[in-house]
């Protein structure tokens, strides 16, 4: 019989192979500054290269239940990983059409994690604690993209900024490699012979409509990861082109923003396992959509006054996630984790893909960023409000 490692090593497994994943989604637009020259485009197209990245995973995360049925966790996770590098090796190339091939295959691989690791942690996190755990997962998205930030930049003006993509890249590899000692015991639940099948691309969706008490946290979803994704994506653009700032320190405030993400996904999970999803989340939207209005005047700003501002932002716009993706799995019947956590994130991911795309829009229209940031933060407001509404009723 196969010896199970712990919770422990499930989570730092999950975790990092995330922290990579998000590091690899957002590293073209913390280089964008640097890259867009060199391939012929405005830097702020760089949203349009975050749309397609997520257009990609809306399409292949329908098929994370029946890849995990067949393979398991951890080699979905290994697949995920290895998408990533080939992606980056894309990216890396300075041609557009690499450069769009590279966020197709991104997508591929980034599709398929998220159900993976919610599979494996539902499998092991205890259920009075499923929201820390979750939260403590997904605390490897603002962690990959706190490293893309500090540490991308400073390689880019050493080596050039392919080289600093082509090093993610060899990272991902490696994470790749090291998972293979868990899969035997992770993925004992795997059924080798399980057709993947063109039908099962359709299960995700009857989960969501048919999941209709998770509806409206399923729309505010949408909202907040378009915020979110807005942030990411254009921070350190609207602090390079229009405060002034270097790239370096642009890309510290972007790294110190997803700190306080990750700061606040463990707050908000705990507050999850003891309150519930919905007031936690009815708080983040409140608070993200303040920090968006904010930001139409955080040019005015001291340096330290505008970073405690992104700071805030960075809490609240991505400290959610976790907190959603555990009340999915509490609602999933049982072993379906993964395919309600697909259809989730097709939800999910639709936002994550609009955002960015109508802020680059909202720039081309010849709004400010700040102004852009106050338009993405309505939505937001509107949710947060009606979630408040939803517990107070509770």
């Amino acid at each position: 019989m196969t010896h199970r490692p712990g919770i422990a090593a499930a989570v730092i497994a999950m975790l990092a192979a995330q922290a990579l994943m998000s590091a690899a989604t957002v590293a073209l637009p913390v280089l964008a500054p640097k890259a867009a020259p060199d391939l012929g485009v405005p830097a702020a197209w760089v949203g349009l290269f975050v749309a397609l990245v997520y257009g990609s995973s809306m399409v292949c995360g329908l098929a994370g239940g029946s890849l995990l049925r067949r393979w398991g966790a951890v080699r979905t996770s290994q697949v995920s990983l290895l998408c990533a590098c080939a992606a980056l090796l894309l990216v890396a190339l300075p041609h557009p059409l690499a450069t769009v091939a590279g966020a197709l295959v991104l997508g591929l691989g980034y599709g398929p994690l998220n159900p993976a690791s919610s599979h494996l942690l539902d499998r092991v996190a205890p259920p009075q604690r499923r929201a820390t755990i979750f939260s403590i997962k997904q605390t490897g998205v603002p962690l990959g993209a706190v490293l893309a930030g500090a540490l991308l930049p400073s390689l880019a003006l050493a080596a050039g900024w392919p080289a600093a993509v082509a090093a993610l890249a060899a990272a991902c590899v490696m994470l790749a490699a090291l998972l293979q000692p868990l899969r035997a015991a992770f993925d004992d639940d795997r059924q080798p012979h399980a057709p993947v099948r063109l039908s099962d691309l359709a299960q995700p969706a009857k989960h969501a409509w048919a999941d209709r008490p998770g509806w409206l946290l399923a729309a505010s979803s949408f909202c907040f990861a378009a915020l979110q994704l807005c942030l990411g994506t254009y921070l350190v653009t609207y602090l390079t082109s229009q405060m002034g700032y270097d790239l370096v320190l642009a890309g510290l405030v972007l790294a110190a923003t997803q700190a306080a993400g990750v700061a606040g996904r463990l707050v908000a999970g705990d507050l999850a396992d003891r309150l519930g999803a919905r007031p936690v989340m009815a708080g983040m939207g409140l608070s993200m959509a303040a920090c968006a209005f904010a930001s139409a005047g955080a040019a005015a700003l001291p340096m330290a006054a505008m970073l405690a501002l992104y700071m805030l932002f960075g809490a609240s716009a991505i400290g959610w996630n976790g907190v959603y993706l555990a009340d999915v799995a509490r609602r999933a019947p049982p072993g379906g984790v993964g395919t309600a956590t697909s259809a989730a994130l097709v939800i999910t991911f639709g936002g994550v893909m609009a955002g960015p795309a109508i802020f680059g829009a909202l720039l081309q229209l010849g709004l400010t960023y700040g102004t852009a940031f106050m338009v993405m933060g309505l939505p937001a407001l509107v949710c947060g409000l009606r979630l408040a509404r939803a517990a107070v009723r509770r």
